[in-house]
């Protein structure tokens, strides 16, 4: 097993790019990631997204030094569009930690109507409403 010992990673890069969005006169003039944040949200967004399939498809693979490398990419790309959005890596860790001592292990949530501030976890997003023989749980309580 690896173990890293410095500081952490994620926190650094996070709070470079944090520097990077105070001060863009301080960014150095080949910075991939000054580059990235002058593309705006929508291009974070989309890298999260390619680095995530470039991470499934070199874990079906197995290829683990693949698997690595890509794991790295999508953890930077993800703490930069974080940054954007000014969410620090710790309140997700406090999350995941959240999720930990509530069920046992950082878990994805359930997907089920358990009421967390006045949202159930799972409920869909407000959007068009379907029409079709289905009704979702949200039509059927927007009827009482």
């Amino acid at each position: 097993m690896v173990q890293y010992i410095g500081p952490d990673p994620l926190r650094s890069l996070y709070d470079a790019v944090q520097t990077l969005r105070r001060d863009p006169s301080a960014v150095p003039e080949a910075s991939r990631t000054a580059r990235l944040l002058e593309q705006g949200r929508a291009r974070m967004a989309r890298k999260v997204g390619e680095e995530a399939i470039e991470v499934a498809i070199e874990a079906m693979r197995a290829d683990r030094s693949a698997l690595v490398m890509e794991a790295a990419d999508l953890l930077y790309n993800l703490v930069v569009l974080l940054a954007d959005l000014d969410i620090a890596p710790d309140e997700i860790l406090a999350e995941l930690r959240r999720r930990e001592l509530a069920y046992g292990i950082a878990e994805k949530l359930p997907k089920c109507d358990v009421p967390t501030n006045g949202t159930a976890i799972g409920s869909p997003k407000p959007g068009p409403v379907k029409s079709g023989p289905i009704k979702s749980s949200l039509d059927r309580r927007s009827k009482r």
